[in-house]
């Protein structure tokens, strides 16, 4: 999967990048739309170049985890870069700061341009079998609702673009509910011509169950609990349960057991080219997470993880008394050698006794520092959080009872004690178990980029008491404003440049 999409991708990043220009001069060294899309080789190199965007700075190579994050009450920064570490404390002032905001939303329409020429073109070109075209135009729409939603949960109120763009498109904004409509649409119909495995060289590629997962999602952003029930059973008991958890929690964070039993979805990196993050052909197809997000002398360190983490960790302990192994491999904390015998990148706690990184992803167990070419795959859905995910559908849903099982599946692989006999205060209180669920989440999938829609999901961004309350535990978000912070502004050069673009309220 790394060589055959990754390479493949980076060389369709040339291709394209007169197209994305749309340059009206014609230029003997670049391929037009016109000469383009003529081939079963060309569709398959135009739908590997949407891969292509997971390398970009804006997405997941880069700046998307300050706003999944970081934004959120699990994370902060303390960056030197004042503006930076002010875009994670919702002090907002430039609208078009590029790291914080900006090149986030270039890349994000970037992609949904790459799979919108797909979705143009593919389908006029002959194909030797017909399914072959079909499972190109679906991981086209997989990855437009995939670049939508994260669109939807960062900014809401977005244009919809559906087909190639021009330079004199002025596309409209419409409201967050278009924006989910149309990623179920997309989703829904790239389910059905989606295989429900691909061969062991096209891992990586998203199938059938993938569809389904970012479903579930879509679905549970809107309340929509029956039919998230639904999507969310095709994964668990229906024709794609194949998924189980991993014996060893930290496979999902290292690049020994990648593509797993466990991963839904993953992005896969790879650390095979040194160049930077443009459309170069030997641009970088690796993660630079762990670089800013490691602790000083590390990493840049412009990322870190609140210490009400650990606390969270160690408020239980496990069936043999001791320690939740999860704290192990998701935080490095000033503990961590004391309580599990781990150094941090080698080196005893140097840093403050009230400072947490984030673990996952890092790259501590065979170097002492990180740089811009981490190889971890990115697992973006995994079974953990769908069998959490369905406990929070059927608590939704009236079915609190039946709920804890698959709460109790992802604690017995922490080797912690049935969710009822270590909080019988619950019983079948809605309210108790959502919020003792919240925790379950936490405990899990700290770290993994959910913690943000999930606040948003539970309405806790939605009320100045709900905020407050986070804010007891973050501080930051005593500057958030409730009605106006619970989104991103849109880039102002965007409003300003297009009379159909509204920028979001309150900003």
């Amino acid at each position: 999967m790394k060589k055959i999409i990754i390479i493949t991708a980076a060389f369709l990043g040339l291709v394209f990048t007169a197209c994305e220009n749309e340059l009206d001069l014609n230029s003997p060294n670049d391929i037009t739309v016109d000469q383009y899309w003529k081939t079963e080789s060309d569709a398959q190199a135009g739908v590997n170049s949407i891969y292509a965007m997971f390398y970009k700075d804006g997405l997941w190579a880069r700046w998307i985890y300050f706003r999944l994050d970081l934004t959120s009450d699990e994370g902060y920064s303390v960056s030197p870069w004042t503006e930076l570490a002010d875009w994670t404390r919702f002090n907002y002032i430039n609208y078009n700061f590029w790291e914080g905001n900006a090149v986030t939303w270039r890349d994000t329409y970037k992609a949904i341009f790459r799979c919108n020429q797909v979705l143009a073109n593919v389908p006029n070109i002959t194909f030797q079998n017909e399914d072959d075209k079909k499972k190109i135009i679906a991981q086209a729409k997989f990855f437009r609702a995939l670049h939508y939603y994260y669109a939807g949960v960062i900014w809401e109120d977005v244009p919809l673009v559906l087909d190639p763009s021009t330079p004199a498109d002025l596309p409209k904004q419409v409201k967050v509910d278009e924006i989910w409509a149309q990623v179920e649409k997309d989703l829904n119909e790239a389910f059905e011509d989606l295989p429900r495995d691909w061969s062991a060289d096209q891992l990586g590629r998203p199938d059938k169950g993938a569809a389904k997962a970012f479903l579930a999602k879509v679905y549970m952003q809107q309340h929509k609990w029956n039919e998230a029930k639904g999507a969310l059973e095709f994964l668990i008991s229906g024709a794609g349960a194949k998924y189980s958890l991993v014996s060893n929690y930290r496979d999902n964070f290292t690049d020994t057991n990648e593509n797993n039993a466990e991963s839904v979805f993953e992005i896969q990196f790879g650390d095979q080219r040194k160049g930077g993050t443009d459309e170069a052909q030997n641009a970088a197809v690796s993660s630079n997470r762990s670089q800013f997000f490691a602790p000083r002398g590390i990493g840049w360190s412009d990322g870190q993880a609140r210490i009400w983490l650990v606390d969270a960790f160690k408020q239980e302990n496990n069936k043999d008394g001791k320690l939740d192994e999860r704290l192990r491999w998701t935080l490095f904390y000033p503990q961590l050698l004391a309580d599990f015998g781990d150094k941090t990148y080698g080196r005893n706690w140097e840093w403050n006794n009230n400072e947490a990184w984030f673990r996952k992803g890092s790259r501590d167990y065979y170097r002492n520092n990180e740089d811009y070419y981490n190889q971890v795959n990115y697992r973006l859905v995994r079974y953990a959080d769908i069998l959490l995910r369905y406990a929070e559908v059927l608590n939704e849903l009236g079915n609190t009872a039946q709920a804890y099982q698959y709460v109790d599946l992802v604690r017995t692989r922490a080797n912690m004690n049935a969710l009822a006999t270590a909080h019988p205060e619950i019983g079948n209180d809605h309210d108790k178990f959502l919020e003792r669920l919240k925790m379950e989440r936490v405990l899990e999938l700290c770290g993994e980029s959910v913690r943000w829609e999930d606040l948003k999901r539970w309405g806790d961004l939605n009320s100045q008491a709900s905020v407050d309350k986070i804010a007891l535990r973050d501080p930051d978000f005593k500057n958030f404003t409730v009605g106006k912070n619970h989104r991103m502004p849109i880039p102002q050069s965007d409003v300003d440049n297009n009379p159909n673009l509204e920028q979001n309220s309150g900003y």
